[in-house]
């Protein structure tokens, strides 16, 4: 899709947003202007990367789900073109293969001055606690030396509770904190300083949200019923 398309279906996703939810936003200026940096939010709502792909002022990618791009008929269409325009990244959930891959890819638009977004707790909190974070994050961090901006998002499962596909006209919250910097020591660097700096990020994140925190990992439902 055509830069200009791009910046339309922002736009016009952030008009809607601002206009039917009345979001508070606080220190957009934390945003680098220039360069690669990585974005990383806690998860509440499957409309958590819209909301941080339209409001932020430059674009960031974050992994979707492939299967939003194989639906049929004119939904799917419209999904596939709009996760297209938002700089979406299409990946097999489930398949670690795919996601070590996917972290490839995340470097390399890194690399090239782009912003990318992860979640750390690896999928959404369904309880709105905050979990440990999975250290891909870390990974990322230490690989390319791009500052981290935590992302505290509130309220965003108001917008679309769980299990419903209406989207309701709530008020909700993002933070944007100060970026972390670390030193880059490419992929082959140490395990432990990788949990130390993904356990940096949530901190980060867990003040600008004040949500509880748990020491565990979060799990999709289809795992915890396995």
């Amino acid at each position: 899709m055509a830069i200009g398309e791009t910046g339309l279906v922002r736009t016009t996703v952030r008009t809607l947003l601002r206009v039917g939810a009345r979001p508070e936003t606080t220190g957009f200026e934390h945003v680098p202007a220039t360069g690669g940096f990585i974005v990383a939010s806690n998860h509440l709502s499957f409309l958590d990367s819209v909301i941080i792909q339209a409001l932020l002022p430059r674009q960031v990618r974050f992994f979707a789900k492939a299967d939003y791009w194989t639906q049929p008929g004119l939904k799917g269409k419209i999904m596939s073109g709009f996760f297209d325009a938002v700089g979406s990244i299409p990946v097999e959930r489930g398949d670690q293969s795919a996601s070590v891959n996917a972290l490839n890819q995340l470097v390399d638009f890194i690399e090239a001055g782009d912003g990318v977004g992860i979640y750390p707790e690896g999928t959404r909190s369904r309880d709105g606690r905050l979990y440990r974070g999975r250290t891909g994050v870390g990974w990322l961090a230490l690989t390319t030396g791009a500052p981290v901006v935590p992302v505290g998002l509130i309220d965003t499962d108001k917008l679309q509770p769980p299990g419903r596909n209406i989207i309701l006209p709530r008020k909700f919250q993002i933070r944007v904190g100060e970026p972390i910097h670390v030193e880059k020591l490419g992929p082959k660097h140490s395990l432990p300083i990788r949990r130390q700096t993904t356990d940096t990020i949530m901190d980060a994140i867990a003040e600008l949200t004040g949500q509880q925190r748990v020491a565990s990992y979060n799990k999709r439902p289809d795992e915890t019923a396995s």
